[in-house]
């Protein structure tokens, strides 16, 4: 897994520091930044997801996301097997506009179709749908709060 496009290297998070980075770029994005309850981004779910990490030529941390499947994802996928949940996407501030959060996506998406999935399901905050829509993903459904923010539905078929 690499972002080509992007000034980073994204891997499975798969050892104690990276983990670690990972949690951190949560924190420092969606509670510090965002103002989301630090008990809405834990939610208990992350023993069961392929957390994600990008990283900048030095080492340094510049972004995280998950892929959740099967039970676990149940309500951002609709309970259907085929189909992974991508979730908290998180690219530090100073390290957007470089294209991490694609290569993030793409490396999620990876992760997605190693573990024979098809699709993947997302729930975009609202100003985030035209990343992505150029990411290829389709908004379904209606509107809808998550932790006191506007998201939509989005699917990508792999």
């Amino acid at each position: 897994m690499s972002g080509a496009a992007a000034p980073c290297t994204v891997r499975l998070a798969r050892d104690p520091a990276d983990l670690e980075a990972c949690f951190a770029l949560r924190k420092e994005v969606f509670r510090h930044e965002q103002g989301i309850a630090e008990d809405i981004d834990l939610d208990g779910r992350d023993g069961d997801a392929l957390q994600v990490l990008a990283v900048a030529e030095d080492g340094t941390p510049l972004g995280t996301g998950r892929l959740l499947h099967g039970p676990g994802a149940a309500d951002v996928t609709g309970g259907d097997p085929r189909v992974g949940a991508l979730g908290r996407l998180a690219v530090r501030s100073a390290a957007r506009g470089l294209g991490i959060g694609a290569a993030l996506v793409r490396g999620i998406e990876d992760a997605a179709r190693a573990a024979g999935l098809g699709a993947v399901d997302l729930h975009a905050q609202t100003h985030a749908l035209g990343f992505y829509e150029r990411l290829g993903y389709t908004a379904y459904g209606e509107e809808f709060l998550d932790a006191g923010i506007p998201h939509r539905s989005m699917r990508r078929e792999l």
